[in-house]
């Protein structure tokens, strides 16, 4: 076991400052990427909404990392991307940028593993979009040490389940050109649902072969390893599948369905996905529906929210953060909505817990 000694020094060798915490910074809850006049940025949030840093992104941003305990923040590009910022958020100062192997591209997300030791990269390669997950030795200072395969293809993100050891992957199905995200394999897409250690592949699960143009992209986790999971049509619309998908390891997925009318509304897209705090509840959004569809942890559907250009939702209180493009961030507990703040950014689509 490393000593706290070694993590310090290991630390102040990245160039990060020791001693200081979230709480230097204003004690954010969650960190968000936005578009802010004709540049990019990321930015700390509290649970009201109220933002306690900024930090200037190179390029659009997508999803995040922050570390357990120090105010160090990952910022990673979107997909398929070739930075991720390893952020000093006390001084807005990179400390380290970070560069996939040749031949792979960052797909948008990442979190901290072992007590913010070990960062885990979503990855795929440029070649055959094959996913793989990075392995980075934070101590050594961002030393990439390995890569474990996602066991599909177009991975997009990544959780840990409440074990500490096991990881849950949405592969997406899609293979993309790495230069201009054009979608490849459209008809012969395969999504899955992949759960791995650093060991290797623990489980498998994929849909039925009517809905394998449904890319699985975004995850939730509850408390007691309940997996959701978001996804996006990649067919004709009209057809206007399930947005939503739980699992619990060991049994088949369950695939929550709206009414078809709101259904439709949602064009095929999901964008972000959250528990609510008090896990009665699982929302999905959809920037491009201009809604938030409820469900209970069975799947049943719960009602809507309706809220234009929607899409960042994190778990927040007993119910969830959202967040908009046009600068606005809500709370939304038992499908009402109450103002929090406005601020002069155009949130991306993740707000992403601390």
């Amino acid at each position: 076991m490393t000593s706290r000694r070694t993590f310090l020094a290991a630390l102040i060798a990245t160039g990060a400052t020791p001693g200081l915490s979230w709480a230097s910074v204003g004690n954010p809850s969650f960190i968000a990427a936005a578009k802010q006049g004709d540049g990019y940025s990321l930015h700390g949030l509290t649970t009201e909404g109220q933002i306690t840093f900024s930090v200037p992104l190179p390029a659009r941003g997508h999803a995040g990392a922050g570390h357990p305990t120090l105010p160090i923040a990952i910022a990673f590009a979107r997909r398929p991307g070739r930075y991720a910022l390893v952020i000093d958020c006390t001084t807005g100062q990179v400390i380290r940028e970070l560069t996939p192997p040749d031949g792979t591209a960052f797909n948008g997300h990442g979190f901290y593993l072992d007590g913010g030791r070990m960062l885990i990269t979503v990855e795929q390669n440029d070649a055959d979009s094959a996913g793989k997950l990075g392995l980075w030795d934070v101590e050594a200072g961002y030393k990439r040490i390995g890569e474990v395969s996602t066991h599909g293809i177009g991975p997009h993100e990544a959780r840990l389940m409440p074990d500490g050891e096991t990881i849950v992957v949405a592969n997406g199905g899609i293979a993309t050109d790495a230069s201009d995200r054009t979608k490849l394999n459209i008809p012969d897409m395969r999504p899955n649902l992949a759960y791995l250690t650093l060991d290797g592949l623990a489980e498998l699960v994929e849909l039925e072969e009517d809905l394998h143009f449904n890319s699985i992209r975004h995850l939730a986790v509850n408390r007691d390893g309940l997996v959701a999971f978001a996804m996006q049509w990649e067919d004709d619309p009209s057809y206007a599948p399930p947005l939503l998908g739980l699992h619990r390891r060991g049994t088949d997925p369950i695939l929550a369905e709206a009414p078809l009318e709101d259904e439709i509304l949602m064009q095929g897209y999901a964008g972000s996905i959250a528990f609510a705090g008090d896990e009665t509840e699982v929302a999905i959004t959809s920037p491009y529906g201009g809604r938030m569809h409820r469900f209970s942890p069975d799947g049943a559907f719960l009602g809507s929210v309706t809220r234009a250009d929607i899409c960042g939702l994190a778990t927040c209180g007993t119910g969830f953060l959202a967040s908009d493009g046009f600068g606005k961030v809500v709370a939304i507990t038992g499908g009402r909505e109450r103002h929090l703040a406005d601020h002069s950014v155009s949130w991306d689509n993740h707000i992403v817990a601390l």
